[in-house]
């Protein structure tokens, strides 16, 4: 299905559709690339974008933070935030 502007269903492709739990890993890619990433518990995050291959550390990021992007692993080495959710 096209995505139009005006059309309902574009509107709601901004919105996730499915959340996952996620383990940091130094080996393995997410399953699925995620949309963004919910922080539940406070610590820095480390990160590989889509299409990069250079890790980017988001440091003392608060609880509840949201970090949108297309992200296809999180690293276990430099992650100390915790309960970690994926939004697909």
């Amino acid at each position: 299905m096209p995505i139009v502007a005006n059309n309902t269903y574009a509107k709601q492709e901004r919105y996730g559709k499915k959340a996952v739990t996620i383990t940091p890993s130094n080996t393995d890619e997410l399953a699925d690339a995620v949309r963004a990433i919910y922080v539940g518990g406070l610590g820095d995050l480390k990160v590989i974008f889509w299409g990069d291959s250079t890790a980017v550390i988001f440091k003392a990021v608060p609880v509840g933070t949201i970090i949108e992007g297309i992200i296809k692993k999180v690293e276990a080495t430099g992650t100390t935030a915790t309960l970690l959710v994926g939004i697909l």
